[in-house]
């Protein structure tokens, strides 16, 4: 499609006859007027020069309380795509993937349940790749074409993100008997993941700017921070800001 409000909003609105866990549906769009980011945020992107895509699957081998597993699939899936392009891209908890320090792609993932388990996953991905200047108030946005200064066929990078997703989606299926895949997908995550070297660096929550280092993220995605006096300090979604 050329246009849409959302894609996200296109695949959710959708009344799917076949919901097997082996069914992936997928919109991509040149533009989308209420393009969405996390925690409501607008996605900026010129039309026809980056990805927008959204992509439907359903896993139902996964329970609700274990849904941070499929954004750390997702955000190993945009790490592997777009490391193959440049190096210095890193996972910034929760799921957006950056270059150094710049902001190379967002997501948004929506879930419907049934029960207890996953009945419908969306993954909403806007990654940056032909977009030579940006006009919203994003304090760090880059672009593929920014880093390596040259076009790249945006559907070249599609194709990538859904055989890598589909890639960790697949081994969380196969190994749904043991950790095994978990485990593997949290290492990855881990191994990736922005700032965490050992380093302090400044963050800021409701009580103001403090200093930190990167401990770990908890399986249910809760960050874990070490001050510069000691203290863990442990914080969901949007309770933490990194000063970048």
């Amino acid at each position: 499609m050329r246009h849409t409000r959302s894609t996200n909003d296109c695949l959710l609105e959708m009344d799917s006859t076949d919901d097997s866990d082996d069914v992936m549906t997928v919109a991509v769009a040149d533009y989308q007027s209420a393009g969405r980011g996390q925690g409501g945020n607008h996605w900026e992107s010129e039309e026809g020069k980056n990805l927008l895509m959204s992509i439907m699957t359903h896993p139902r081998q996964i329970e609700a309380s274990g849904q941070f597993l499929l954004s750390m699939a997702l955000a190993c899936a945009l790490r592997d795509v777009l490391g193959s392009h440049t190096d210095g891209i890193s996972i910034k908890w929760p799921n957006d993937i950056y270059w150094h320090d710049k902001k190379i792609s967002g997501t948004l993932i929506e879930t419907r349940l049934k029960g207890k388990e996953i009945r419908d996953c969306v993954f909403g991905i806007g990654i940056n790749v032909n977009q030579e200047v940006f006009h919203s108030d994003a304090p760090n946005p880059v672009s593929l074409h920014n880093i390596l200064g040259k076009h790249t066929p945006v559907e070249e990078v599609m194709n990538a993100v859904i055989e890598r997703l589909t890639h960790y989606l697949y081994n969380i299926k196969a190994f749904e008997a043991s950790e095994k895949a978990a485990d593997a997908i949290r290492d990855y995550y881990l191994r990736n993941l922005y700032r965490r070297d050992g380093r302090l660096y400044p963050f800021e929550d409701a009580g103001g700017q403090f200093m930190a280092s990167i401990d770990t993220v908890l399986p249910d995605g809760t960050l874990k921070l070490v001050d510069s006096e000691g203290k863990e300090r442990l914080y969901s979604f949007k309770e933490v800001k990194f000063i970048i």
